[in-house]
């Protein structure tokens, strides 16, 4: 008997099933699925205990169930899934993903995803985390396809941003969707520690999680695996996110223009927040005539108090992409770039921290964006190449038990140097620096 159902969700069957877990593991290279499905705890399973009266590998029910890829398949089918199951697989074989990993909390309707792209670079690293990459929240009511592209498309860049950052660490993203997170809640924190832990993961909380996520993970005992909280010695990983992509600019300047001076430069930054917010810091240390744009009309009004000698005004989001400008920086969302937005923009660069920001969900479409706005004069590469300082940060705190001036040393003698590397193999080469930089990493990952 087939369960029709008008939300398409992989956690639909595991729901109604009254399972917990969900796997999908692919082998590019022989292109097979490897699908399991199985309840690991009850509903009234306590996860603020985590860590403290159980561990990872703990019995949690005596009442347990797997099911193997055949056994999965037939599930979805069962719920009229089974082409979004399908459609799913597709995009983690078009991106070369290693898979996904699924958890549900039934008791809160937590749902967990970590998009794993590459193991490679942590299998050997000797920590127990074998992947970098950042976790953040959606609303439960948004669509699960689109978080899930959103989450491979920032999985497959974690992947190419460790490279690029010289970390030991393979790439991923966890997005959970979920009510806004209560940092009182010990069952709520325990279950993502879990999750996260499970996962094999050092992360740092993304958008619309609290920095302050991690510390309580760390009070509580319940993963190391997070990083950037408030505590944190390195600090959180916004500033030298901001940081790394400033030197970087500098570097596209001097490539261009042969100065790295900003002097006399117009510039919009788009998206004040963890990371916009200290982008404009480091910017109005020059001589520049800075635009801000954010949905929050009093980030604008702070940045523009904080600064009352310097030239800054604010503009609306819808016009800043377009704008006639020296830079575009944006610093929020990504997927803003693709054929009808490049045609208008006026900008000589497209230079900032946001990740995606090519609306592409493979590296062919990139390429192909990559292209339309280098044919516009318009110098651009790959944001996962130069805004790496956040994972950076990370690693530094996780690994080495790092200090600012240590972190800013490192971010000092990778970022620079990688984009100025990367712009001239692009020009040496005859191609867009996006494809110049996938390029020097592509072989590392998947031979």
């Amino acid at each position: 008997m087939t369960h029709k159902t008008n939300i398409k969700s992989l956690f639909t069957p595991i729901k109604e099933e009254g399972l917990t877990t969900l796997k999908i593991r692919y082998d590019f290279r022989t292109d097979k699925f490897r699908l399991f499905a199985a309840k690991d705890w009850e509903p009234t399973f306590d996860f603020s205990q985590y860590n403290k009266t159980f561990c990872i590998d703990g019995i949690f029910t005596d009442n347990a169930r797997y099911l193997n890829t055949l056994e999965v398949r037939e599930l979805y089918k069962k719920y009229d899934l089974q082409d979004y199951l399908d459609q799913i697989l597709e995009l983690i074989r078009k991106g070369k993903h290693f898979g996904i990993d699924g958890f549900y909390n039934s008791k809160h309707d937590i749902r967990f995803l970590m998009h794993e792209h590459s193991r490679k670079f942590g299998l050997h690293n000797k920590s127990r985390a074998v992947m970098a990459g950042g976790i953040r929240r959606h609303f439960p009511e948004e669509e699960e396809l689109e978080v899930i592209i959103d989450g491979l498309n920032l999985g497959r860049g974690m992947s190419f941003k460790n490279i690029a950052g010289d970390l030991p660490f393979g790439g991923c993203k966890a997005t959970v969707q979920m009510k806004e997170l209560d940092l009182d809640n010990m069952e709520v924190m325990g279950f993502l520690g879990f999750a996260l832990n499970s996962t094999k993961d050092m992360t740092g909380p993304d958008m619309n999680f609290p920095t302050k996520m991690s510390d309580v993970m760390h009070e509580q005992g319940y993963s190391v695996q997070f990083t950037g909280g408030t505590k944190a010695k390195t600090g959180e990983t916004g500033k030298p996110t901001a940081y790394g992509t400033y030197l970087s600019m500098k570097q596209a300047v001097r490539f261009k223009e042969g100065t790295e001076s900003l002097d006399g430069k117009s510039i919009v930054v788009i998206g004040l927040g963890s990371v916009g917010y200290h982008m404009c810091d480091y910017l109005l240390q020059e001589d520049v005539k800075l635009y801000v744009a954010d949905i929050k009309e009093s980030s604008c009004n702070d940045i523009i108090n904080k600064y009352p000698d310097k030239n800054i005004e604010r503009v609306n989001v819808d016009e800043a992409y377009t704008m006639k400008v020296d830079i575009v920086c944006p610093c929020a969302i990504g997927g803003i770039f693709h054929d009808e937005t490049i045609s208008q923009l006026k900008c000589k660069y497209i230079w900032g921290p946001a990740n995606n920001q090519l609306k592409a969900s493979d590296q062919e479409e990139e390429y192909r964006l990559a292209e339309l706005i280098a044919k516009r004069d318009i110098l651009f590469q790959t944001a996962w190449w130069h805004n790496t300082a956040g994972v950076i940060c990370g690693a530094e705190e996780y690994l080495y038990n790092g200090t600012i001036e240590s972190l800013n040393r490192k971010i000092e003698s990778i970022l620079p140097v990688n984009t100025w590397k990367n712009l001239n193999n692009a020009k040496a080469m005859n191609i867009t620096p996006t494809k110049s930089a996938y390029l020097s990493c592509e072989k590392l990952i998947y031979e």
